[in-house]
């Protein structure tokens, strides 16, 4: 409907018209567009044409019309996107100059230079947040509960087979681990037979290994071997049904987060009716939410039967050890930080910093290179400040420090280091040593040869890290993606139900660091309130929407109850 049509439509409308204007107004108003008294002519014909269109609108009631548009502008300018700082007053003229909306800036280096001297001030402190980081009273209990989950959803003898479920597993160590234990899920679902997944090579992982090369294969198949039947590639009479050639197996386009009915309803008919199909890609096939028992197939796979390769194992474990054994002043315990600030992270996320056009001319390199047109398409805008301000940016390792030592960690916390190659390491990473003199990575932590099997495939560095990271006392999380997700979850599997994890706000952090006159004292307080909001996330139960990898309660573990006699600790 035509916009004036809500006020009545043609000639049948009554229009009144307008009230004549006070003497007052009258007079007040021919007296100021008289062009008199010196004014400038333009300026006046200029305040003649605003008082005009103003008037037209008004005794139109055609301000509806423009309603959308005030508050499109307003909206702008709540956002700080018209934003503008008033410079000079020179000879009549204002001097204008856009401003930049709070947080949509990278200023954390003015922030270190500020609060370095009050840091150092702080070294050597008598108490260091490492110790009493989480709050016991938020610590309530849960336990792993797989032996429940095992007697309900296993079989002493497996039924027959529906026929064989082929899947590829794509991106990184933990996007493989996902793919894992949906299709281990979906294969009991359907009572197939699941062959060991094939890993895709991905254009930013660049990653050759197999399912043996990270994960332990003869442990994951005797595993589950009393819920999924699990084989190391097809039986050589099936392949031959498909001319010897697994691409003629017809491939099923499962839609993601695809529900359990969908594969009774869809998938099944066709793996019976064909005896063997494959799911490729796989990655997200499967619905968060699914009925108990599918959840607990997951947690069985996902905490018990998937363990890494035995030389990845090996290595952890003295890692590990020499970790704890550097951490001897504090108890064994010790910071990790999963560390995201790799070219292709900081190229992905479209954030700017303080490189400058280099900067710039290396990101878009490192774009095209890895995501092909895909940032070039037609209408896309790459906002930078917006990203900033939406708390999308990577954390450097400068925020980092600066948030660990507003927190209080002092400079005598062990901190181990979980990245891969860092963008511009030798320039980002100084700071954070500069704050934490006891850092590690697993570069220092193993020998050069030691490290050789693993040069050249990420997984399985990404192995090492996630393992020295499950074992800390605190960890801290500064991008998400698949690897916090996981760790997050495994560590409350281990720890009692709580992550003991440090989950920031980096859209305060983003103000934060862009005020470089804050003070210590104001930066600390609301570094603290962060960690407090941390440890009472801690413990957060499974909501229907959420994964059972981040959330293991309650489908993996089952609370801790005292007896009504005071006794021994019984389960629900």
């Amino acid at each position: 409907m035509h916009g004036l049509s809500r006020l009545g439509s043609g000639s049948n409308r009554s229009v009144s018209p307008s009230p004549l204007s006070s003497p007052r107004f009258r007079h007040g108003r021919y007296k100021s567009f008289s062009g008199g008294g010196g004014r400038d002519g333009k300026q006046w014909a200029a305040d003649k044409i605003v008082f005009v269109l103003i008037s037209t609108v008004f005794r139109r009631k055609g301000v509806l019309l423009f309603a959308p548009l005030l508050y499109i502008a307003g909206m702008l300018l709540y956002m700080g996107l018209l934003g503008f700082d008033v410079l000079s007053l020179k000879n009549a003229v204002v001097v204008v100059q856009r401003r930049s909306p709070p947080g949509s800036v990278y200023r954390s280096p003015q922030v270190f230079q500020k609060l370095w001297p009050f840091m150092e001030a702080e070294s050597n402190a008598s108490h260091n947040a490492l110790m009493t980081a989480w709050n016991l009273k938020m610590q309530h209990g849960w336990k792993p509960s797989i032996n429940s989950i095992i007697s309900k959803t296993g079989f002493s003898e497996l039924p027959k087979s529906n026929g064989f479920l082929i899947i590829e597993a794509n991106g990184g160590l933990n996007q493989q681990r996902l793919s894992i234990c949906d299709a281990v899920a979906v294969a009991w679902l359907l009572n197939a037979t699941l062959v060991i997944p094939f890993f895709h090579l991905n254009s930013v992982w660049r990653d050759s290994s197999k399912f043996g090369d990270i994960f332990d294969e003869e442990y994951f198949i005797h595993a589950l071997r009393n819920h999924v039947n699990v084989v190391r590639e097809l039986p050589e009479d099936v392949l031959q049904r498909f001319d010897n050639n697994i691409s003629n197996i017809v491939n099923l386009r499962v839609k993601g987060w695809s529900s359990a009915a969908h594969y009774l309803q869809k998938v099944l008919p066709k793996l019976q009716a064909m005896g063997a199909v494959r799911i490729a890609p796989f990655s997200n096939r499967l619905a968060y939410s699914v009925p108990s028992n599918v959840q607990g197939i997951r947690c069985l796979s996902n905490f018990q039967a998937l363990r890494f390769a035995e030389p990845i194992r090996t290595l952890a474990d003295k890692m590990v050890e020499r970790m704890v054994k550097n951490s001897s002043h504090t108890g064994g315990k010790y910071v990790s930080v999963h560390l995201r600030f790799e070219m292709d992270m900081v190229a992905f996320s479209c954030c700017e910093y303080d490189g400058g056009e280099e900067e710039k001319h290396e990101m878009d390199i490192a774009r095209e290179r890895s995501w092909r047109g895909k940032f070039r398409r037609r209408g896309r805008v790459i906002r930078p400040g917006a990203n900033r301000m939406d708390g999308k940016c990577p954390l450097t390792p400068l925020e980092v420090g600066l948030m660990l030592r507003g927190m209080g960690f002092d400079n005598n916390t062990p901190v181990f280091v979980a990245a891969g190659n860092i963008y511009k390491a030798e320039k980002y990473m100084a700071p954070l040593k500069q704050m934490f003199p006891l850092l590690e990575t697993k570069d220092t932590l193993a020998t050069p040869e030691e490290l050789a099997p693993f040069k050249g495939h990420s997984s399985r560095l990404a192995a090492l890290d996630y393992t020295v990271c499950l074992h800390s006392e605190v960890f801290v999380t500064t991008q998400g993606g698949n690897f916090p997700h996981f760790l997050i979850g495994h560590r409350r599997y281990l720890f009692g139900g709580h992550a003991k994890t440090i989950k920031p706000d980096k859209r305060k952090l983003a103000l934060l660091f862009d005020s470089p006159h804050i003070r210590w004292g104001t930066f600390k307080r609301q570094m603290k309130d962060m960690l407090r909001h941390s440890d009472v996330k801690g413990s957060e139960l499974k909501k229907p929407d959420a994964s059972v990898y981040t959330f293991p309660m309650p489908d993996c573990m089952c609370k801790q109850t005292e007896a009504a006699n005071g006794s021994r600790s019984s389960f629900e």
